[in-house]
């Protein structure tokens, strides 16, 4: 007998592997300034064995997983479910137009809602590969920088009260300018103009310090700072994000204007066609484009479709020992010329 027929003949949980998630929620989402720019969920995801992590997904990843979990598992007639069937839960639509933040923020109960069902259907379904690859945590997952988890409030670690010394006036401190209510004993309640002495950073968004003889984390969104936590390269590492460098230009009749674009993006990224032409439209402000690249003898050569992205990306490293670049700068670059010039393409000018 089949595993996923046997588990759900018997419908023994126990039969799961410890890493099979149970539980997944939105903790967050996260702005990536990319080729396009698009939106993260941040989302904390629980299995079984109670282990606890992060991963990273944009709208698209929910999109294709659920397009994958529908073919193979939908039945033909809802009312007559096969052996190996079920019917899946819906997912909230593509929306084209509209701010992406708010797009994002709008999509997060019903997301949470999609992944809270799709984890509740029967128990041979959660071995299937797709569903399991979605909720692993990558290596890229693993090595990300949470940012602020708005709704996984961050841990603080126990420390002794911090009574103010002598020098107050050289500790590190800020002003509440909004009062704010914690939502455990871990969170400072702050009142308007008290002033809070400093002890570290939690993350991009939270710090941790005393007040009135109370020691705990408070958002820094709520206070001014008077006198900021000094500063460590380890603590700027973490938290910044990196940024890589492409060198573009536009073509036009009265003569070339370069320039350099910062793009959220490990310089190993192969971007899509159409990424870097969404891209080339908002970084020039035109619509009528194209976007071309030149070859080892000099020639302008346009980008169609992916697989001439590729092949651009492969030879520009074939002559990075002959043309010396910054060291957060991609080996290609783009010419983006009007997509009616074709007098871009004459070699010989």
């Amino acid at each position: 007998m089949s595993m996923p027929r046997q588990l759900r003949d018997e419908s023994d949980f126990d039969q799961l592997p410890h890493n099979i998630p149970i539980s997944a929620t939105i903790a967050d989402i996260e702005e990536n300034k990319g080729f396009i720019d698009y939106f993260l969920f941040v989302i904390e995801v629980r299995t079984k064995g109670g282990g606890k992590y992060l991963i990273y997904r944009r709208y698209r990843d929910y999109f294709n997983l659920h397009q994958i979990l529908e073919s193979r598992y939908s039945p033909e007639d809802p009312e007559r479910p096969g052996p190996n069937t079920c019917t899946m839960p819906s997912l909230p639509g593509k929306v084209f137009l509209g701010n992406k933040r708010e797009i994002a923020e709008s999509r997060i109960p019903e997301l949470n809602t999609y992944m809270k069902r799709l984890l509740g259907l029967p128990t041979w379904l959660l071995l299937d590969e797709a569903l399991r690859m979605f909720f692993y945590q990558t290596e890229q997952d693993g090595q990300h920088q949470p940012r602020a988890l708005r709704r996984l409030r961050p841990p603080t670690r126990k420390v002794k009260t911090v009574k103010p010394k002598m020098d107050v006036f050289s500790s590190p401190r800020a002003e509440v300018m909004f009062e704010f209510r914690g939502n455990s004993k871990a969170e400072l309640d702050l009142k308007k103009g008290d002033v809070i002495f400093l002890l570290q950073r939690v993350n991009a968004d939270w710090l941790e310090g005393t007040v009135n003889n109370q020691t705990g984390i408070f958002p820094q969104s709520f206070v001014k700072i008077i006198k900021p936590l000094p500063e460590s390269e380890v603590e700027a590492e973490a938290g910044a994000p990196t940024y890589s460098c492409l060198r573009c230009f536009l073509l036009t009749p009265s003569g070339v204007q370069t320039r350099d674009v910062c793009v959220q993006e490990d310089l190993t990224i192969q971007p899509t066609y159409k990424e870097l032409l969404s891209r080339m439209r908002n970084v020039f402000k035109e619509d009528d484009i194209s976007i071309n690249y030149r070859d080892a003898e000099g020639d302008l050569i346009r980008l169609l479709e992916d697989e001439d992205v590729q092949l651009m990306i492969r030879e520009s490293r074939t002559q990075r020992d002959r043309i010396k670049r910054p060291a957060n700068q991609f080996l290609w670059e783009i010419h983006v010329s009007a997509t009616s010039d074709l007098s871009v393409y004459n070699s010989e000018a």
